[in-house]
């Protein structure tokens, strides 16, 4: 060890609170005494900020993941079979470098002969450095990382138009009731722990007693949109312009996702006219009571942002409408651009405040792009030096993407915390000026902002989603890209924290790349069918937010594919060079009910080397191992497509699938991860659903004469019927699956006991072998009526399949199934098991598409039971035989 160029940083006894508190460390390695089992699950990182975005867990241990900035412990190290725990010391590797990566290995050669554990960090810089030949780096091991940094080396030498009528505007501002700059605020210990000289918050939480800035434009824009309309002069107070707006009967129009709605609405009642704010569907409740305590008649549009800025635009279409939006589009220039215009007083708020000193970057966080727009106009303006930075949510992320494309794009949009910055795409203004300006530009997760919002609060700032992003950026910046922005000791940094904290959901992490930490993740979103229970579910759209968050993190293609609402499905992609084939791993989302499940269903627990809770085995494990598996991937570079479908619907009626081919996926192959006991069904059986209607004739129960009973004719029918089971369970069947089967399901019928019923119904289930069509079922069922309708007096029946599902087959020998099987024989070290499924699955859909299905998946037990679990090991070796099975059949 001495000759490795790791110092020992310190030794100790690790005890049941463990924390590890160092500064400025690129690798940890952390060993300790303790049974995994009983003492790994009390292991924290605390205070660990300085590591932010920069590291990732090693994935050949898989015992800690980040949760935004926060490295939280997991559970027993896996992956790498190294024995027990036995020394207790941390060492750190100080420069970075590839040679260093060289020397860990070396460090490394003796304890793994020595059968220690091990864990390590590594930074994202030499994220590309292959380990030594001498440590085991199984499948799961290829290291996904996040969405990059996109920088602008342009923007440096850029210099923006000179902002026009500065005075006018701050006068304007100044006049308004209750104006005062905001303060600007220092955090010491923030800026030592970036590495900074000096880190600084414009808090806007309370803006003329509004919880954000956005009445600074939403004022002006208003103001200026009134003067214009009557000719008044700029320098009009606001009396004038009042009566003005009075006397013509005013009403100011505006689209929202929240703050920029409300401050339109204060500034209706401080004219003292109308206003008509129309907002998203997705608007949490709380923000619309906010915009309707400002005396605003609030509008829900049934759509996204953009869908509710063009419901505002035409209601607006009047002679006494005036529509104030932020956002321009189309021919819609000059309001928008008088809201940025009234942004800049912040701006200058900012210079006076900072005196003598110059920031060095500025972070602004972007919706539309408006704000950042002003931002940029002011601090690259001619004579100034200062590199701005945007921030975007990972879901959201349409300056981003516009600025890799080199164009002006429109993406959708899947919902985050953040609200303020759910928007599908730049504002025409903003995005010219945008494109050439901004230095850089990145995206954080609803996480990350979480924390930062933690954080702010704990500083005295009650900051919100939104304003808590560009801390959020901030500490989510490497080395190398603090350097590119020519970020050192002696910096200045201004951050704008641009509204107060506000209701929201608390979002998981999306960062961990472990397939066992996102099952439990998984697990405890309640993701259970509103079809299904006594008490129906909330469906898939929470968890599909999820799923759609996790791979928009790593700049993975994502699509949202709802046809129904409230039953959507994810699908992500990693496309390749061409030429190859392609590979799609499809999961359910949806669970059965979680009512019924002793202990808590949501919990995620694990006891035992086993996961508890409602879809863990069915099959949330299983779509786990898929998503980690399509982020693997991406790095692969592989010449076929791979297709992840996260699918809702699956326990009742399986729209989700049907939705996804709908929508036009389609693969060379799949393999649908329910779970299996890691066994490969290769088929199974399809199902009928019949309705059989037995028609009696009414009367009063006293006249046999003229009743005739649809029971009593039913139950002739039943006897045929179990004849016909029993025929069919002796008859020929197939051989991977057996024979066909059919049971009688629901009996119904009759009024009164005093009444003949005329009908009485019965529904029955028919399992289906290759060969048997509906047409045969359906000729099955019309000669049962016919055999009984010759031996019963008055008997009339009919019968409907008013469901199917076809039977699935590929074949043992078809080259997809010997890979799979070679697959799975590898990572489970034994031969694969080949046998036929008992129950139905999404894979008849596949194949009726032309597409070659197998289904594979963990080791779990309890579906649908009062206890579920899946096998920890089991969703590993799945996700590492998903990634091997991707790299084979797509290279």
């Amino acid at each position: 060890m001495g000759n490795c160029a790791i110092s020992q940083l310190h030794h100790r006894t690790l005890n049941h609170q463990r924390t590890i508190n160092e500064k400025n460390v690129d690798f940890f390695f952390f060993f300790g005494d303790s049974s995994p089992a009983k003492d790994i699950n009390h292991f924290r990182v605390t205070d660990s900020t300085n590591l932010n975005g920069e590291y990732e867990t090693a994935h050949c241990v898989g015992l800690v993941s980040m949760e935004g900035n926060v490295p939280v412990a997991r559970r027993r190290i896996t992956n790498v079979n190294l024995g027990a725990f036995s020394c207790n010391c941390v060492y750190k590797c100080c420069k970075n470098s590839s040679e260093d990566f060289e020397n860990i290995s070396t460090l490394l050669s003796p304890l793994h002969s020595s059968s220690h554990r091990i864990l390590f960090w590594l930074p994202r810089s030499i994220l590309h450095i292959k380990p030594s030949s001498q440590l085991e780096k199984p499948s799961t091991s290829i290291m996904t990382t996040r969405r990059h940094v996109h920088f602008n080396s342009k923007a440096k030498s850029w210099t923006s138009p000179e902002p026009a009528c500065a005075e006018a505007i701050d006068r304007f501002h100044q006049s308004l009731p209750n104006y005062e700059p905001t303060p600007l605020v220092s955090l010491d210990s923030l800026a030592k722990e970036i590495g900074v000289g000096a880190v600084h918050v414009k808090d806007e939480t309370n803006r003329f007693g509004l919880p954000a800035f956005k009445i600074l434009g939403a004022s002006w824009g208003a103001f200026r949109s009134i003067t214009e309309k009557f000719g008044l002069p700029l320098d009009s107070d606001i009396d004038t312009v009042r009566e003005a707006a009075k006397s013509h009967q005013l009403t100011l129009y505006a689209a929202t996702e929240g703050n920029h709605g409300r401050a339109v609405a204060r500034m209706s009642a401080i004219f003292d006219i109308s206003a008509e704010i129309h907002v998203p569907a997705s608007m949490h409740p709380s923000t619309v009571k906010l915009i309707e305590s400002e005396g605003a008649k609030v509008v829900i549009s049934k759509g996204r942002y953009e869908d509710a800025m063009l419901e505002a635009e035409s209601a607006s279409k009047h002679e006494k409408g005036i529509m104030v939006q932020d956002h321009a589009f189309g021919d819609y220039q000059t309001v928008p651009q008088w809201i940025v215009d009234g942004y800049g007083t912040m701006m200058r708020e900012v210079d006076k405040q900072l005196g003598s000193t110059k920031a060095d970057l500025v972070i602004a966080p972007v919706g539309v792009g408006s704000f950042a727009q002003a931002a940029v106009s002011h601090f690259k303006r001619q004579g100034t030096s200062t590199s701005t930075l945007t921030v975007e949510p990972d879901t959201a992320a349409c300056l981003w993407k516009s600025l890799e494309k080199g164009e002006f794009t429109e993406i959708p949009t899947t919902g985050t915390i953040m609200a303020g910055l759910n928007c599908g795409a730049p504002s025409t203004i903003a995005w010219d000026l945008l494109k050439n300006g901004v230095d850089a530009s990145l995206t954080v997760s609803d996480y990350e902002a979480h924390q930062s919002v933690l954080y702010l609060q704990s500083q005295g700032i009650n900051a919100g989603p939104c304003g808590a992003s560009t801390l959020a950026a901030l500490r989510r910046l490497t080395w190398d890209d603090k350097k590119a922005l020519g970020l050192n000791e002696k910096s200045t940094v201004v951050i704008f924290c641009t509204e107060r904290n506000r209701d929201y959901d608390v979002p998981h992490g999306v960062s961990g790349t472990d397939p066992v930490a996102l099952t439990q993740t998984l697990v405890k979103i309640n993701s259970a069918s509103p079809d299904l229970g006594s008490v129906p579910g909330p469906g898939e759209t929470t968890i599909a937010r999820y799923v759609a968050a996790w791979l928009e993190h790593r700049d993975l293609e994502t699509h949202w594919v709802e046809y129904t609402k409230g039953r959507p499905s994810v699908v992500g992609v990693v496309r390749g060079s061409g030429g190859g084939k392609s590979v799609m791993f499809n999961g359910h989302l949806d669970t059965v009910t979680i009512m019924g499940y002793d202990d808590d269903p949501l919990s995620g627990k694990i006891v035992d080397g086993r996961l508890y809770g409602r879809g863990s085995a069915d099959m949330k494990g299983g779509v786990a191992a898929g998503m980690i598996a399509l982020a693997n991937t991406k790095k692969l570079g592989l010449r076929g497509d791979v297709i992840f479908t996260g699918v809702a619907d699956e326990e009742s009626l399986s729209k989700g699938t049907e939705d996804i081919l709908r929508a036009g996926w389609r693969a060379d192959a799949a393999v649908v991860s329910e779970s299996t006991n890691l066994e490969i069904n290769h088929a199974h059986k399809g199902y009928c659903h019949v309705e059989i209607k037995v028609y009696g004739l009414a009367a009063h129960g006293s006249r046999a004469d003229l009743g005739i009973d649809a029971i009593a004719n039913a139950g002739h029918f039943l006897v045929e019927f179990g004849k016909y089971v029993q025929k069919l369970q002796e008859g020929p069947g197939d051989e991977t699956l057996g024979t066909g089967t059919a049971h009688a399901s629901v009996i119904s019928g009759g009024e009164e006991a005093s009444s003949y019923p005329a009908q009485c119904t019965i529904i029955a289930e028919r399992r289906t072998i290759p060969g048997e069509t509906n047409e045969v079922v359906q000729k099955e069922f019309d000669d049962m009526i016919a055999s009984v309708a010759k031996e019963v007096t008055d008997f009339k029946a009919e019968a409907k399949i008013f469901f199917s599902r076809p039977p699935q087959f590929t074949a043992e020998d078809h080259p997809f199934t010997k890979l799979v099987s070679g697959v799975v024989g590898t990572v489970t070290g034994k031969d694969a098991v080949i046998a036929g499924a008992p129950c139905w699955t999404d894979c008849a859909l596949l194949a009726e598409k032309g597409i070659v299905p197998l289904l594979w998946g963990p080791k779990g037990e309890g579906f649908h039971g009062k206890e579920e679990f899946v096998h920890i090991k089991s969703i590993e070796q799945v996700a590492e035989g998903l990634t091997n099975i991707a790299a084979e059949f797509c290279k």
